[in-house]
């Protein structure tokens, strides 16, 4: 619990296996500003495995009929997933702030679902090295965001994707059913530590 969402906090937790998170007392509703920042590391983690995506044959037909960007709306991107009628909605201005910078400085990216010149879908995340940290993703038409994840998995699949991590921090059903896994924090880390080492995938480079 604390610290800072500066840059460099930021970054040397996302190397240490950990992620930052808002959180409050249970049965309370703090005013947003109240809210403590939390630090995660799950046990076990959620992981997608680059070659375990599982692509229906609707999602397949959805992929042709929309476009994959990225780094084209990030600031939009980030302001969807942010959006507080969402259910269970965590991210607040300390965050929006926080990646919003980290961005300007070339470590967090969006990838982005475009259908007839709109957006219509995308996540957010932090890449180091051969690490992609996913932190949200949002759709507004049926697909969007699962199109997003095909792109996002397409461009981290080269000569390194055996070794890169693409990191969801927890596994969920809805997850699940496009082929993430759960790992124990010890094989996380481990992973963590050999992705860390290579190359950004080439867009990002």
């Amino acid at each position: 619990m604390g610290a800072d969402l500066q840059p460099g906090t930021l970054l040397a937790a996302y190397r240490h296996g950990l992620f930052p998170m808002p959180g409050g007392v249970p049965d309370e509703e703090p005013d947003e500003t109240d809210l403590p920042m939390l630090w995660w590391s799950p046990d076990p983690r959620g992981v997608l495995p680059l070659d375990r995506l599982r692509v229906s044959r609707s999602l397949r037909t959805s992929t042709r009929r929309m476009e994959v960007r990225v780094d084209t709306a990030f600031d939009q991107v980030v302001a969807a997933c942010a959006d507080p009628a969402r259910d269970s909605g965590w991210i607040d201005h300390q965050i929006v702030e926080a990646y919003t910078r980290l961005h300007l400085l070339g470590w967090a990216h969006s990838v982005e679902a475009w259908q007839d010149g709109r957006l219509v879908g995308g996540l957010y995340g932090v890449a180091i090295g051969g690490l992609f940290a996913g932190e949200s993703m949002f759709h507004r038409v049926t697909d969007a965001s699962k199109v997003a994840l095909v792109g996002l998995v397409d461009l981290l699949c080269d000569e390194h994707a055996d070794q890169r991590v693409l990191d969801v921090q927890w596994r969920t059903d809805h997850l699940g059913s496009l082929g993430v896994v759960e790992v124990p924090r010890r094989s996380y880390l481990r992973m963590l530590r050999t992705a860390l080492d290579l190359p950004l995938p080439a867009p990002w480079r």
